[in-house]
């Protein structure tokens, strides 16, 4: 606004406070009700005229300034009263300048964006060995994040993989049998055994034809069918067990096994899971607001290293009157401005309360009820999301 501009609506602020310091002062005299009922509607245009003068906020605070001291000059031919009442008029009516500098209302529904973070963790405590992300970055899903000691986990995971492998091997051979070598000494020992039998079968035969001759003893006889029934004994004896060495353990021995084979697995299972921990990746996409450990230092399990801001995440909340929350309904669409933000933002209604809130006064009757809002919430597309800051100021209107 040019120079001549703003001392034209100087002089008008003038002329308008000078009037209404007029009129209060005249107010002070004995008058008639009529004059004194003009005096204050008087007062009360001066008022108006100021509220009409809708100027941008540094233009009109200049001519504010250049028309105050006028103000109270006029006041200087007045008697002492009239110049205090000068000044306490000129501080009565300095909102009323301000709230006409304000301009234009901006139009919609006023309110704030709000942003869902998600505080990214380990499951596990430990040191912090090195940070990936640094404020202000742009991670994509799956982008390493920090990382923690894993000397200890991988360790753990060492030993479980042996004690594992320890199992497995024992019921493998519980299901094998005995080995080949321990196989082939039993049917040795067979073979021999039946050898043995057949020699002992002769010499019973033999002496069996001795007997009837009178060649020999009763006693020598016995003997001889003796040691052939031994020889016998031993063969069926070395058969069993050959036929025993060829089979694996007994069912109950291998299922006892088996399952320490599984308890072994899921030894392994959960320390491959506590060294995966020591990498925490971005499980989405999204901005990085703040690192709240640096590499070197503790942190103990759950507790929140990384705070992501998800574009999914980032929504806007503002408050309708309750003759316009009736009307909403999830999925309905409006648009969002924002200072710097260039073009409209559409977005998309997710949420109406159902808790009404009162501006003050709280006072529930039907004339007051114009002042019950309902909180609104809508979410932009995703693409559009990263225009917005959390609690930047915003204006929402529905089509």
């Amino acid at each position: 606004m040019s120079d001549e501009a703003i001392n034209g609506v100087g002089n008008g602020m003038v002329n308008a406070v000078a009037n209404a310091v007029a009129n209060a002062a005249a107010m002070r005299r004995p008058m008639r009700p009529t004059s004194r009922d003009n005096r204050i509607r008087s007062v009360a245009e001066a008022a108006s005229a100021v509220l009409s003068m809708r100027l941008p906020a540094n233009s009109c605070a200049r001519a504010y300034m250049r028309a105050a001291p006028s103000t109270t000059m006029r006041a200087k031919s007045r008697d002492a009263p009239s110049r205090i009442r000068a000044w306490m008029l000129a501080v009565a009516l300095t909102p009323l300048i301000v709230a006409g500098c304000a301009g234009k209302a901006e139009p919609g529904f006023q309110g704030y964006v709000e942003g869902e973070f998600v505080y990214v963790g380990a499951s596990i405590a430990g040191r912090v060995d090195s940070l990936s992300v640094k404020r202000g970055d742009q991670v994509a899903a799956g982008a390493p994040l920090f990382t923690l000691e894993s000397d200890n986990e991988a360790a753990m995971r060492a030993q479980a993989e042996a004690q594992l492998k320890a199992a497995q091997a024992t019921l493998a051979d519980l299901r094998s049998g005995k080995r080949a070598p321990e196989v082939n000494v039993a049917r040795a020992q067979l073979v021999e055994a039946q050898s043995g039998a057949t020699k002992s079968a002769l010499a019973l035969a033999r002496n069996e034809a001795q007997y009837q001759i009178g060649g020999i003893s009763r006693a020598e006889l016995d003997d001889s069918r003796t040691q052939h029934d031994a020889d016998v004994a031993r063969v069926r004896q070395l058969e069993s067990e050959v036929s025993v060495a060829v089979l694996p353990s007994r069912d109950e021995q291998i299922r006892a096994q088996a399952s320490h084979v599984a308890a072994a697995q899921a030894v392994v299972d959960q320390a491959a899971w506590r060294q995966r921990q020591t990498r925490v990746d971005a499980r989405r996409a999204g901005q990085v607001l703040d690192t709240l450990y640096e590499a070197g230092e503790f942190v103990s399990a759950g507790a929140p290293v990384v705070k992501l801001l998800p574009p999914a995440n980032i929504k806007v909340r503002f408050f309708v009157p309750q003759a316009t929350a009736g009307a909403l309904a999830p999925g309905r669409e409006a648009t969002i401005r924002c200072d710097g933000c260039g073009a409209d933002i559409a977005a998309t209604v997710t949420f109406v309360s159902t808790e009404a809130e009162f501006t003050p006064p709280i006072i529930y009757s039907n004339e007051t009820r114009s002042k019950l809002v309902f909180m609104v919430e809508a979410r932009p597309a995703e693409q559009n999301a990263a225009r917005l800051r959390p609690g930047q100021p915003v204006s929402v209107t529905l089509p």
